[in-house]
């Protein structure tokens, strides 16, 4: 059963050998992170000696329809396709909102990339392209 996901929700597709953090598969090599908001995983990592960026580009994604756990996950997965292009190895899900345009029903999910490593300096996508494939 895949977790529920709301507004707060982290997801991290790989993790450095120092954090052992409880998560739930996602999707592909996505998973959840258990237990922990951005501002609370934050602190945790920073008290390791690592920094975990918040990349201020709001990434969104619609679905026409009622707002429903499988909905959301195709609206997801969209967004985590967008993140994986630049490399970075993490999402926090900033926004999960139901509208209405002329009597039809649609739904805005809006989440932010996240990059865990270890350098202060947040590496270019060459570098962390070149980081997860050594990692592989």
């Amino acid at each position: 059963m895949t977790p529920e996901i709301q507004i707060g929700t982290i997801l991290m597709s790989e993790w450095p050998q120092p954090f052992v953090l409880e998560s739930q598969p996602y999707s592909g090599n996505w998973s959840v992170v258990n237990a922990f908001d951005g501002f609370a995983l934050d602190r945790k990592i920073r008290a390791a000696g690592w920094n975990f960026f918040f990349i201020a580009s709001e990434l969104k994604a619609t679905f026409f329809g009622v707002r429903s756990a499988r909905n959301i996950q195709k609206a997801l997965q969209r967004i985590l396709g967008k993140v994986s292009q630049q490399h970075f190895n993490g999402v926090e899900v900033t926004g999960i909102v139901a509208k209405r345009f002329l009597g039809i029903p649609y739904t805005v999910v809006s989440a932010h990339s996240r990059h865990l490593q270890q350098n202060c300096y947040l590496d270019d996508v060459h570098a962390r392209r070149r980081f997860r494939q050594h990692a592989a």
